[in-house]
């Protein structure tokens, strides 16, 4: 029984470990708060806008001065709203709170008395001060791992409401003054809050999801940037998380390592930061390997003019002699790939990498099929240079020193290193090219619509690389 219970112990924690891994993100976007500042500035402006357009009912009622008086106030047309004084503000473990402070607005609408047979009308002004507004943003994601905002609280108060009416009659319409301001302010302070869940629910929400859940990368890859879970406020930043990780469009495979626990470093100097880690690289490096994106064939078309060997067996006959009798005068072609993915690694002084590359030569027959000659072993140390353009990650490579073996011959024996300039050659002036013009059209940021970055900073981490950056928002035209 004792067993038993030790065997049940043991799958419950590794189901909460399996659990606790599935949910670490490869890549963490933070929005801090000066980025929540900027954002709050174009967020009140469309705020404002709303609040503009808010619509009052009619109201009409009676009071009784020597006899029974009848009013009515219509055609409310809300003329200003400003929210001069705002500030957005993180709760941590909630959301978000927008304070609004000092508003005003200003209606204008049409007033009509009826008392007794006296029938009167005109016009009146009506100056709202002193508006004060709190909204508590709750901040989730949804089934597909898209951001949702809602608001799950608003709050309004109105301190002062003045209205100054237009026509004559001044007695009788400075008699029910003081319940038509009061039913205004209620009516108002009801319905700023139904226009701001409106403004969150047509603008905020739909904007919000243009955040990309996955990203279409060539024919061959994507991203997946849904969220893990939902983002979390903290005392100085916004934290979100997503499964950063590349797949193949052909056929997605599950990857076979878990990301590793992804922390921020207290940076705040930028508006927002984006840590891709490790596992985020590495599954770009798995999903390319199993699309068959990193298999690479070069024949003598592909040499650079300039070089002083052209790839056929009249060439590697002064390394290789016993090509001349065996396949005299034939172009050959290599294929380069690798037995699994490369994986890199992450440090204080950038991305490491070191590939194991298969490099095997064919002789092409006059039939145009091949003969294998030999399988070489290729290992080198890779370094990298990161940078952000257009909203990419952007990258080149340098390949350090060329160490070559022999795996497999079917032409017999030779001395290897005789063939190191020409592999050295074929490395840095053929594939590399090919390798960083991939590199240099980049890899999508997770960015919502109509966003642009500056004043890039890039900067390496035990197992991450952190990017900051300021943000600019571009307007639609038009609106």
């Amino acid at each position: 029984m004792r067993a038993q219970s030790l065997v049940v112990a043991c799958g419950a924690l590794a189901l909460c470990l399996a659990l606790t891994g599935a949910t670490n993100p490869g890549f963490v976007v933070r929005i801090t708060q000066a980025g929540l500042d900027y954002a709050h500035q174009h967020a009140i402006a469309i705020l404002e806008k709303e609040l503009a357009r808010l619509k009052l009912p009619d109201i009409s009622g009676d009071f009784r001065f020597l006899g029974k008086v009848y009013y009515q106030i219509s055609n409310l047309d809300l003329r200003t709203f400003h929210l001069p004084h705002s500030q957005i503000s993180l709760v941590p473990n909630v959301g978000l709170q927008v304070s609004i402070s000092n508003a005003f607005a200003e209606l204008n609408g049409n007033w009509r008395v009826k008392y007794g047979l006296i029938r009167s009308s005109g016009s009146f002004n009506l100056k709202v001060e002193n508006v004060y507004i709190r909204i508590n943003l709750r901040l989730g994601s949804d089934s597909s791992g898209k951001p949702t905002v809602d608001t799950s609280s608003c709050s309004t108060r109105i301190s002062k409401v003045r209205v100054r009416f237009l026509g004559k009659l001044s007695l009788v319409y400075n008699l029910f003054k003081k319940a038509v301001e009061s039913r205004l302010r209620k009516a108002l302070e009801g319905k700023v809050c139904d226009n701001v869940a409106k403004a969150v629910r047509n603008e905020l929400q739909p904007y919000a999801r243009t955040l990309p859940v996955t990203a279409r990368i060539d024919s061959m890859t994507g991203i997946d940037y849904a969220l893990v879970a939902s983002p979390t406020a903290t005392a100085r930043s916004l934290d979100t998380g997503l499964k950063g990780e590349f797949f193949s469009l052909a056929h997605r495979a599950t990857v076979p390592f878990p990301p590793l626990p992804l922390g921020l470093p207290p940076d705040h100097e930028r508006m927002v930061y984006f840590g891709a880690s490790s596992y985020f690289f590495n599954t770009a490096s798995f999903a390319y390997h199993s699309a068959g994106a990193l298999v690479f064939e070069i024949s003598d078309s592909m040499i650079p003019g300039g070089a002083d060997f052209r790839l056929n067996t009249s060439t590697f006959s002064a390394f290789i002699p016993q090509l001349e009798t065996m396949y005299p005068k034939l172009p050959m072609k290599f294929r380069l790939s690798t037995r699994s993915a490369p994986f890199l690694s992450i440090g204080p002084g950038g991305f490491s990498l070191q590939p194991v590359v298969d490099v095997q030569a064919y002789a092409i027959l006059p039939d145009a099929t091949l003969a294998p000659l030999f399988l070489l072993s290729l290992t080198t140390n890779v370094s990298a240079v990161v940078d952000v353009t257009s909203g990419h990650i952007v990258g080149s490579l340098t390949v350090g020193r060329i160490k070559l073996s022999l795996k497999q011959s079917d032409v017999g024996a030779f001395q290897v290193r005789t063939l190191q300039s020409i592999m050295n050659i074929v490395a840095s002036k053929i594939l590399l090219p090919r390798v960083n013009a991939r590199l240099g059209e980049g890899f999508p940021l997770p960015l919502p619509d109509r966003i642009q970055l500056s004043n890039i900073l890039v900067r390496f981490h035990q197992n991450f690389l952190l990017l900051g950056a300021d943000v600019q928002f571009q307007p639609q035209i038009g609106r």
